[in-house]
């Protein structure tokens, strides 16, 4: 049966020219899973808020969008709030009341349920998904993973017959996001709900996925079983084939001959296939970094903290070091203290008991104009809390204002900045109206601008397409040849193994272990890379795309 048809469907945003999307026509039938992917502002979310007519922005709409055969716009709010289901990319954003059962309970409260009603609901619903324990909590005690969660349970509560997430797992950690897609796969092969969703991260995403849908500039390029659009985007030689699941990379740079691989089961059976009669490549020693030996800018010694004099530690006896010009990067659960750790390197916070020295010096003593002119370069975890301006353009410049440069060397900084970023056809818009992606790039132009020598990055690539990534990789790379110092906080673990120098695992306030990238992810089992759980059978060490493939390339 189809739930929805889009019919010629063409929108754009007020005073834009540019239509955010174009003439798209597609048909979802009851029961699909389907994931929408796409470069970031490349319409994913706008198609997504054109499903339930009260997140639908305001702009110009043309062609004609049906559910259940009926016009969407026809149906009353009260049905829609019951049957089309909506979880957004921010766990904080949809989450109302100041308890766990509260919560489940309050959609089925503003629908008019009655209590015993309400209360079957809300037990079923805690039960299957494992709530039962963490039941009657204040929401400010959950992690990031709990709340996301618990916006899927209050929303599955009202039995929705379409479930529509928009990049539901950006914000969590590897193992987080895997029980919540493992949670939305049991939702769609148990319940027989609909789920049309957007994502990036597609690793985890695919394998669960019955249709994958590519946008690009508005436009549907792409509309077919993962394997077949993987395969498409391969030959077309798309940027898009970067955000593909490390299988289907790995195949796609050794051999195209046979079904291509999406899982990393799928992965492993053709790995064995293609070694049958081969004798597997010698792995090459990594090489240890030369910056060992190099001087210290950060040290945190014996470090101790808590946001509530009678609350629980957040840090708890924390050691570490940071070379000049190392690549450090920081991985591990949401709640285990990374981005407090961050806050402390920067002085925003302070520690109760232990030192924190960013160059010898105690940043929480340190003037403002000490600490961020020419010295520490702050992306935090949302990059609204960056934006001062109405427009894109005069918050870059605003970045500027205070330092002692002529009104040219700003424009060429900026125009500069604004190149990197490919924020030029934003300049005119205010920051808040840009996609998740969007305003992480803007948040990071702005950092940029200020040329740190330490760079401080809370989940950069949150949000980031997979071309955009690999072009933020280049230029950390280029800063960090510079000698810049980078400290990055981040769930994405195939980044950080690419790119990184040396990872630590951060777990119950302090960190755990510590090595460089290579080591640091081949001796993990599930903080570690789609590729090394592929082809940690044959080669242990094995870690990142580009090495596996080189490998394959080399076995005789």
């Amino acid at each position: 049966m189809e739930i929805y048809r889009i019919e010629e469907l063409s929108f754009a945003f007020p005073e834009q020219e540019q239509m955010a999307l174009s003439n798209i026509n597609l048909t979802i039938a009851s029961g699909d899973f389907i994931t929408v992917c796409g470069k970031s502002g490349c319409g994913k979310s706008t198609l997504l808020r054109q499903l339930k007519t009260i997140l639908t922005p305001h702009g110009k709409r043309q062609g004609a969008i049906y559910y259940k055969g009926q016009p969407v716009e026809e149906i009353d709010q009260r049905t829609q709030a019951a049957e089309i289901g909506y979880v957004l990319q921010s766990p904080d954003n949809q989450i109302v009341t100041d308890k766990v059962w509260h919560e489940l309970a309050f959609g089925l409260e503003s629908l008019g349920y009655d209590n015993s009603a309400i209360r079957l609901r809300v037990a079923e619903m805690a039960s299957f998904f494992g709530i039962q324990t963490w039941f009657h909590k204040s929401v400010t005690e959950l992690s990031g993973g709990q709340k996301q969660l618990l916006n899927l349970a209050a929303i599955m509560a009202m039995h929705p017959s379409v479930l529509i997430l928009d990049e539901p797992t950006s914000q969590l950690d590897p193992i987080a996001a895997s029980d919540f897609l493992e949670t939305v796969k049991k939702i769609n092969r148990e319940l027989g709900t609909t789920v049309i969703m957007t994502e990036h991260r597609l690793e985890d995403v695919l394998p669960l996925t019955d249709r994958l849908i590519v946008l690009n500039e508005g436009v549907v390029i792409a509309d077919d079983t993962p394997q077949r659009v993987g395969e498409a985007l391969s030959k077309l030689n798309h940027p898009m084939f970067l955000s593909m699941p490390s299988p289907m990379q790995i195949y796609a740079g050794v051999e195209n001959d046979l079904a291509w691989p999406v899982t990393v089961k799928e992965g492993r059976q053709w790995l064995d296939a293609f070694l049958e009669d081969k004798t597997p490549a010698a792995i090459a020693e990594s090489q240890l970094s030369s910056k060992v030996d190099s001087p210290e800018v950060i040290k945190f010694k014996d470090v101790w903290f808590k946001y509530d004099k009678h609350g629980p530690d957040i840090i708890k006896d924390l050691s570490f070091e940071v070379k000049q010009g190392q690549f450090y990067c920081i991985v591990g659960g949401n709640g285990t203290g990374k981005t407090s750790t961050l806050s402390l390197m920067s002085g925003i916070l302070q520690p109760y008991r232990g030192k924190v020295l960013i160059g010898g010096k105690n940043p929480a003593k340190m003037n403002a104009k000490e600490l961020f002119t020419n010295n520490l370069g702050i992306l935090p975890q949302n990059p609204q809390t960056l934006f001062v301006k109405k427009t894109v353009e005069l918050d870059l410049y605003e970045m500027l204002s205070q330092l002692p440069l002529t009104k040219e060397e700003k424009v060429t900084k900026v125009e500069a900045v604004v190149k990197f970023a490919e924020l030029e056809h934003l300049l005119s818009m205010h920051p808040y109206d840009l996609s998740g992606g969007e305003q992480q790039r803007a948040a990071l132009a702005k950092v940029l601008l200020l040329e740190p020598k330490i760079l401080l990055l809370d989940e950069p690539t949150k949000g980031l397409d997979g071309p955009f990534k690999e072009k933020l990789a280049l230029f950390l790379q280029k800063l960090n040849a510079e000698g810049v110092t980078i400290v990055m906080v981040s769930h994405d673990v195939e980044f950080c193994a690419k790119y990184a120098e040396v990872c630590a695992m951060f777990f119950d306030g302090n960190i755990i272990t510590t090595n460089e990238a290579q080591k640091f992810f081949a001796g993990n089992s599930f903080y570690t890379t789609a590729a090394n759980r592929m082809a940690r059978h044959v080669w242990s060490k094995g870690v990142t795309i580009e090495g596996v493939i080189d490998l394959c390339q080399r076995s005789r």
